[in-house]
Order: C-alpha cells, then structure tokens, then sequence
C-alpha cells in the first residue's frame, strides 16, 4: 500500500524545520489518503513536495490530452507497483477496450481492484477513473483515424542495417514525440524565467547526462550567461556550496536517483538557489530537492539499445527548449553575444589563405 510514499528518511535529509514539517504532514495526509482508496497522484496541487512549493504542480490542472497518455505510462509504468503497471499496460495497449470498461470492468481485466485502477488514472495525471476514460476514447479514435499506433520495434542481433537505421529513427522520433507532449510547459516556463535572470547557473550531469549538460552549458555561455555544468561530483558540490538567491542550479538524471547530481542539488537548493530537475523520473529522489521538474521520456530499453541512447535524446530536446526560450526572454542582450561568439570563431571555418 505505502510504496508508493515517498521515504521519510531521504526525504527529510537536508530540510529546514518549515519545509520538515510541511512534508510530515504531507506524508500523514497521504497515508490517511492511502487507506480511503484515495492517494492523490505525485504533483497533484493538494499535496506538493516541500522542495516544490514554489512551482510544482501549477501545470498540472488539466488532464493530459489523449495524445500524451501513452507518454506518460511509458514515462510513468517503471516506477509503478506492478499491479499498477498491468492496469497502465491495458489502457495504453487497448485504448478503445478499455474506454467501453467501468471501473470495475477494467479491475477485473487486469487482475487487480478498483482502488489500484483509481490510484493509477491519478498518477497518470486524470482526477478520476471517468477522465481517464474520456482520454481513452480520444486515443482510440485518433488512432482509428489512421495514425501510427505507438509501438516501439525492437533490435535484433542479426537485424540488416537498413532495419537498424529505420528502427532507431522510429524510436528517436516517438522518444521526441513523447518527451514534447509530456513536458509541462508551466514548469518550463518558471524554469526559463529563473535562467534568464540568474547571477550564475550550474549544471550536474555525470556519464551521458554529462554530455547533455556540458551542452547546456556551452549553449547558455554563448549568449551572454555564466554557467557551468560540473560532471565531476566533488567539484560540483564545492561550487554548489557558493550558489545562493538568485541563482539557478539543474540536476540532468534519467533515473532520477543518481547520487553525484542529487547532492549537489541539495547542497545549491539549502543555500536558496532555484533548483530544476531534468529527470524521466519525476517521482524519484531528484525532486525532492527540485522546485521545477522537467520530465523526459525514453523509448523502451533493450540489450542493444540502452537507456542512456534513449534518455539522451529527450535530454537535447529539454536542453534546447530551455536554451531557445531564454533566448527570446533576452533577446537583446543574447543576440550581440551570440553574434560576438560566431564572429569570433569564422576564422576557424573559413579555408586558410597562404
């Protein structure tokens, strides 16, 4: 029952007697919640974390449009409990089946209860079981009008490699796809706003989110930000211990539990940065400490196709939302820095005369 609750211990790590005491009673109101069948779903307005009491949960007021439902249970489904995920797994598979169910049609179906088929149309973002319905017939028509349905084709090891270019550009292309129509456009634009008025940005990232967030870095530095993304963890909490009001600090972790970011971003969060998570784990440990949440989504892992291939994609689209939006909330002073920065590298691209 109580898995899905955060853990008290992590969670309390770092807080202030304020934000402590507004996360026990959160965690007393959900478990209340939990034995009345009515948990509410993570990020939900009535119960926000206490590192996002700034932010979160302000674009979650709508449901998700049907087109974004299979997104969010592959974003969603692997952090789910596993009666949860069969529930989640039936609507995305069979949208059209199981808008024609009630409630207790699809607790059946799915070899689970009324309760866990509530709890899941919640935590994928619907008030209730009726919403997710209303969704599900959306997505069914849609697909019967003739568009592709979200299937994601595996690779095989002896796949000729034409199958691999067009399987990997089908899953880069749906990733992309799911990642836009998941991310809260709320949350990304408090994100941008605190980039563009920031006294200086630092960026965590370690292995392939590293490399995403030395992207960032370079894209910010171009037009005119300091910033400076860190993929050692030492030095990044050293310089997090520096950051303070007014500055904005990012942790970039697919998994949303990876240790080297999320301490740094705790650090930068305790001292009053703005703090941003870019994770495909919005439930995970990251948000603890995240007043903005970008979420990701990643195409199903396999043997020959990793997470970190995947993840890295969603990450790019983030990172150049991000980057593109703050250039137009300071266009003047971003486009002379980006016109001083191409001026002062043409000579590099230019043939050399003798």
């Amino acid at each position: 029952m109580f898995r899905d609750l955060p853990h008290p211990v992590r969670a309390l790590r770092g807080l202030d007697a304020p934000h402590a005491r507004k996360y026990l009673s959160r965690v007393t109101n959900d478990v209340k919640e939990s034995f009345s069948g009515r948990v509410p779903a993570p990020g939900a307005p009535s119960s926000p974390p206490p590192s996002a009491a700034s932010g979160a949960g302000s674009g979650h007021d709508a449901p998700p449009a049907p087109a974004a439902l299979a997104a969010k249970v592959r974003t969603l489904a692997p952090s789910m409990t596993r009666s949860m995920q069969r529930v989640a797994e039936a609507v995305a598979g069979d949208p059209a089946g199981c808008a024609a169910l009630t409630v207790t049609g699809l607790a059946e179906l799915t070899g689970t209860s009324e309760a866990t088929v509530v709890r899941t149309a919640r935590l994928l973002g619907y008030p209730g079981y009726r919403d997710l319905r209303l969704a599900l017939a959306g997505l069914a028509a849609q697909q019967q009008s003739g568009r592709a349905p979200a299937v994601t084709a595996d690779i095989a090891v002896d796949d000729p490699v034409a199958d691999v270019v067009a399987k990997l550009a089908y899953d880069e292309q749906q990733t992309l796809a799911d990642t836009a129509a998941g991310l809260d456009t709320v949350q990304l634009g408090a994100a941008v706003a605190a980039l563009a008025a920031a006294r200086r940005i630092d960026i965590y990232g370690i292995g392939a989110s590293g490399l995403v967030a030395q992207d960032l870095g370079q894209k910010l530095l171009r037009i005119g930000l300091i910033a400076h993304a860190h993929s050692d963890p030492h030095l990044a909490v050293t310089n997090a211990v520096q950051l303070r009001s007014g500055d904005v600090a990012i942790a970039i972790t697919h998994s949303g539990s990876t240790g080297d970011v999320i301490e740094p971003l705790r650090v930068a969060f305790d001292h009053g940065a703005t703090t941003v998570a870019i994770t495909g784990r919005p439930d995970g440990p990251v948000s603890q400490y995240a007043d903005h949440i970008l979420t990701t989504s990643t195409a199903r892992e396999s043997e020959l196709r990793p997470a970190a291939m995947s993840s890295r994609t969603s990450q790019l689209l983030v990172v150049d939302c991000l980057f593109t939006c703050v250039t137009q909330r300071t266009y003047e002073t971003a486009a002379p820095a980006l016109a001083a920065s191409y001026e002062a590298l043409a000579h590099r691209h230019s043939p050399r005369t003798r």
